[in-house]
């Protein structure tokens, strides 16, 4: 009787502490954790049911590992926010599948995507015909962006600058350069892109959000 409400005492500590985890890392629902939240998570969840089946593991033994987990997971986030350089090593950065209607071979094969999870993926999306896609973007979830060919690049928005960066990829999807966008901003005032946090275009007029001075 004594080791099943020992055994319940633990598994009320593990859930709370694991639930504390999950609070900390935000609102995300499960398809939206990064690699790192998802290796931690299964980590965490294993360890957690090692200390409660293991009784004669003390919890501050069975439960430092996943303290030291969080706190590892909390600093990557941490530095994660403040370096895009560093987000990128660690998460990844969205890839070009499909380049002006045609499959870029070289990057399937560096990301160990095969042209069945595009296809797949193409379908989940109403899809049927490869030929009507303009351009495809794998993203750090693994999931596709698809931009077909009947679609108006001036009728969507994509981000063109995010934290100082100009983002490439996005500039060719809307047919646009990187001098264009330059003269662009100047023209509206804007020097340097690294004083921007957030850049979009759309239906020929730009959402500029400059970044926040830290006090």
């Amino acid at each position: 009787m004594n080791e099943i409400v020992i055994v319940l005492l633990r598994t009320a500590l593990s859930f709370t502490i694991v639930l504390f985890f999950f609070r900390i890392m935000g609102k995300k629902e499960l398809g939206e954790l990064t690699l790192c939240d998802a290796i931690v998570s299964l980590m965490i969840a294993e360890l957690a049911v090692i200390a409660i089946e293991d009784i004669k593991l003390s919890m501050i033994r069975g439960l430092a590992p996943v303290f030291m987990l969080i706190f590892l997971q909390e600093m990557v986030t941490i530095i994660g926010l403040k370096s895009r350089k560093f987000r990128e090593l660690v998460e990844g950065r969205p890839v070009m599948i499909i380049e002006e209607g045609k499959i870029n071979q070289e990057n399937l094969k560096k990301n160990r995507y095969n042209l069945d999870d595009v296809l797949f993926q193409l379908r989940e999306n109403g899809i049927s015909d490869i030929r009507e896609v303009e351009y495809a973007i794998l993203e750090r979830k693994g999931n596709l962006s698809i931009f077909t060919k009947d679609e108006n690049p001036e009728h969507f928005t994509l981000p063109l600058i995010q934290d100082g960066d100009i983002q490439e990829t996005n500039l060719k999807i809307i047919k646009k350069t990187e001098a264009w966008l330059l003269q662009e901003l100047q023209k509206n005032g804007y020097d340097k892109t690294k004083d921007i946090f957030y850049c979009s275009y759309m239906n020929g007029e730009f959402f500029i959000d400059k970044k926040q001075s830290s006090k």
